[in-house]
Formats: C-alpha cells, sequence, structure tokens
C-alpha cells in the first residue's frame, strides 16, 4: 500500500527518483498515465494489469467509457526504474500535469500520484477544509 507524500526534484531529462520505502514494489515497471485533476497516476505493473480488466469490462457500446479509456491508455508509458530508481516521466505527460522541478509525489492506496508541487499545495489547501468538515459518509461503509 502506497502512504505518504514526498517531495522529490524532476531532473533536467524528466526524470524522478522513486520514494525509497516504494522501490521494491516498483523495481519490476511503473506505468505512469493521465490521473485526474491533471497530476499523474502511478501503478506497479501488477497493479495496472489488474485496473486494465475492469476496464476491458467497460461496455464498448458507452461513449463515455470508451473516452475514457482513450484518455487514460493513449496516455499510459511503462517504465522501468533504472539502477539509480529514476523513472522518465515522458513529456506529454510532464505537460498535462504541469510538471515542473518540485514535485509531490503522494501514496494513494494503490497508486500513488505525481503533482506539480504548487498544484498540489493549492488542491490541498481548498479540499483539507471540506475534508475536517465532512458529516456524511462519502466512502460506503467507512465510518
Amino acid at each position: 500500500m502506497f502512504l505518504g507524500s514526498y517531495e522529490p526534484k524532476l531532473d533536467d531529462k524528466g526524470r524522478l527518483i522513486l520514494p525509497a520505502k516504494f522501490r521494491e514494489e516498483l523495481a519490476s515497471g511503473v506505468v505512469v498515465t493521465r490521473g485526474q485533476e491533471h497530476c499523474l497516476y502511478v501503478f506497479s505493473a501488477r497493479e495496472f494489469e489488474n485496473l486494465h480488466e475492469k476496464i476491458r469490462q467497460a461496455p464498448v457500446s458507452s461513449k463515455q467509457a470508451r473516452d475514457y479509456q482513450r484518455v487514460f491508455l493513449s496516455g499510459a508509458s511503462a517504465e522501468t526504474p533504472d539502477k539509480q530508481h529514476r523513472v522518465t516521466i515522458p513529456a506529454t505527460l510532464r505537460n498535462y500535469a504541469s510538471l515542473e522541478r518540485d514535485l509531490t509525489v503522494i501514496g494513494v492506496g494503490s497508486r500513488l500520484e505525481i503533482w506539480n508541487s504548487a498544484t498540489w499545495d493549492n488542491y490541498l489547501n481548498e479540499q483539507e477544509a471540506a475534508f475536517a468538515n465532512t458529516e456524511e459518509e462519502v466512502i460506503p461503509g467507512l465510518f
């Protein structure tokens, strides 16, 4: 399970060093793709295979499902960490997420998310008050 927040730097070649506590889980490869709110999702190769099986089950007759599949999968890039535990983020994905040198990587259970640090700070500032004041069940069965 991926948890926590980290602030790695993007190097001049568009690479980031994976946080140490996630290296073993991600050593065999990752898939980086577009995420919601203009962040990037990073899945282990195994988790992405599981996710892809679920995506494949969506009805081809659903325009919304087709649109989602196209955007999500067309941006996906399989990457293998190098010996220094660095992963290259393709330019198209860096542009999508407006990534610059300062990044925030957050663990979200089954995936990591890569954010432009300023975008993450703004998002978190907006969402923390709503989170703290939540009075109803948002996730069924939780609390």
